[in-house]
């Protein structure tokens, strides 16, 4: 009777090692990331991820390129629903994802709560069935980031590829190169995404919903998503998830992590984006007043901070004195003032954007002023009307060579100011894969 008890306890130890042991495991990455590439190329300058998107054999993969939306409930992008996918099944160089019935759960809840909300869309409603498949497809509404308008596509089964990194570069090693996510998404056909820039096809959800990506990116990853946007279009930014550390050349031993101020990122009702708090905005020590519980929203589609006309007349105004010696130029639609640069150089005060607890958010030259043609700049905010709601957008061009964190755990935001006084920028993360591969 001894022998089974000893030989069961020796079992239960060995379990418990092994637990042990999988509980204590640290993975050699602490982040996933993927490049960040301007396109100015479509309507008004935008952002993408590249993402792998499908396995070809070789340890190569596909790669697409999603526009960064952190409003969007779910993904969706230029791909096909297809209920029996074998190899030579998909068309040529079409990509075939695994359709969600409307009899699944997932369906009732993206239809339900978490899709778009726009007065252009039309109810959704079960799809037909697919060929050879005894179940009806599920429709999702789904609203076009360039054009406003909106349009339907299949919800599916998705399955998507990033790099691993320790904070210095993609891939960690030889087994720890990759991270797969596996969310539910929606296939739209091509012709969505005519208004996208080249080579743009799909949109990348970062927001808050439970259908986003950040939803299905799981353990030993921490819910931390950062954004580095690129200034131009020659050279990549970054996009991190994961706790960190964060390095950017040439400052190879500085963690991006210690330049950044925190504020806390507020949740409104019946939106999935981002808010923080602005107490004021203070240009050359004079602060231009804010109501109280005015909402700030983080956009990374609006290409310029825009602003309700009260605090946009008192941004414009305060501006206008402190820079009163620079030769004024005839405004260039969507801006409001213009400065002429023919025979000078453009060097204006900070804007701050002050938060609670004394914090500010610093926007420099790099960050307020935009090079509209050679001899015209402009100040980047746009009056967004009397009506406008938020009342401050915080807007792409603001975001450019700044440093961003989204904790989402911790609903905190953090910002580093412009990179470039830290003489370094978001296109010089090193994306040298360590593996050789």
């Amino acid at each position: 009777m001894h022998l089974p008890l000893q030989l069961l306890a020796i079992i239960l130890a060995f379990i418990y090692h092994e637990h042990e042991a999988i509980a204590a495991y640290v993975p050699p990455y602490t982040s996933v990331v993927a490049q960040v590439n301007k396109h100015i190329d479509a309507s008004k300058p935008l952002y993408s991820v590249q993402i792998m998107t499908s396995y070809v054999g070789n340890e190569q993969y596909n790669h697409a390129n999603f526009l960064i939306d952190i409003d969007a409930p779910f993904i969706w992008h230029d791909c096909i629903v297809q209920w029996n996918i074998y190899p030579g099944s998909c068309p040529n160089n079409a990509l075939c994802m695994s359709p969600v019935s409307c009899e699944e759960y997932q369906c009732t809840d993206v239809r339900n709560f978490y899709s778009y909300k726009n007065p252009s869309c039309a109810p959704e409603t079960n799809g037909s069935t697919l060929p050879g498949w005894g179940f009806c497809t599920c429709p999702v509404n789904v609203v076009n980031p360039v054009t406003g308008s909106c349009s339907q596509a299949l919800l599916n089964y998705d399955e998507f590829t990033m790099y691993t990194s320790d904070g210095r570069h993609a891939g960690v090693d030889a087994f720890n190169i990759y991270y797969g996510a596996y969310p539910n998404a929606a296939c739209a056909p091509s012709s969505s995404f005519a208004s996208f820039p080249t080579n743009v096809s799909g949109v990348m959800a970062f927001s808050s919903s439970p259908y986003a990506m950040p939803a299905y990116l799981y353990q030993p990853l921490k819910k931390k998503l950062s954004f580095c946007f690129p200034s131009k279009p020659s050279a990549p930014g970054v996009l991190f998830f994961g706790t960190g550390p964060y390095y950017l050349l040439p400052q190879s031993n500085v963690d991006v992590r210690s330049y950044l101020t925190y504020t806390p990122l507020l949740k409104l009702q019946d939106s999935f984006g981002y808010f923080i708090s602005v107490v004021s905005i203070v240009i050359k020590k004079r602060s231009i007043n804010v109501p109280a519980n005015t909402t700030t929203k983080l956009s990374t589609i609006e290409p310029y901070t825009t602003l309700r006309t009260d605090i946009y007349n008192g941004v414009v105004s305060r501006f206008s004195k402190v820079t009163k010696r620079i030769p004024p130029a005839k405004p260039i639609a969507p801006f409001g003032l213009c400065y002429n640069t023919v025979t000078t150089g453009l060097k204006v005060p900070d804007i701050d954007f002050s938060l609670p607890d004394g914090k500010k958010w610093s926007v420099s030259t790099a960050n307020s002023i935009k090079q509209v043609t050679n001899e015209v700049a402009c100040l980047a905010f746009v009056d967004g009307g009397s009506m406008s709601e938020p009342a401050i957008m915080i807007g792409t061009f603001q975001f450019e060579d700044n440093f961003l964190e989204f904790d989402l755990e911790n609903s905190t935001f953090g910002f580093s100011s412009s990179l470039l006084r830290k003489q370094t920028s978001c296109a010089n993360f090193n994306f040298t894969l360590t593996s050789g591969r």
